[in-house]
């Protein structure tokens, strides 16, 4: 749970790096998917791992699609377990 909350943290600080128009909604859709993904077994790590997984790519799509450099996320990545 601890590494999920801070993996939660940590893109929530790379959307406000977005421009400021665009950052409700990338702020709205963490939350929802986060929200969504609570139920997740916490002894399953395999599947804690994926979704750390995905949230890194995911924040890398959008990093890059307001060409935002990918070296804000390197935190992200680091917490994520390199992906």
């Amino acid at each position: 749970m601890q590494r999920a909350l801070r993996i939660y943290g940590e893109v929530l600080r790379l959307v406000r790096r977005l421009p400021a128009d665009s950052r409700p909604y990338y702020a709205k859709y963490a939350r929802e998917n986060f929200v969504n993904y609570r139920e997740v077994d916490a002894d399953d790590s395999a599947a804690l791992d994926e979704l750390f997984l995905r949230a890194y790519n995911h924040s890398l799509w959008v990093l890059n699609k307001y060409t935002v450099d990918q070296a804000a996320a390197s935190k992200l990545k680091e917490i994520c377990g390199g992906a």
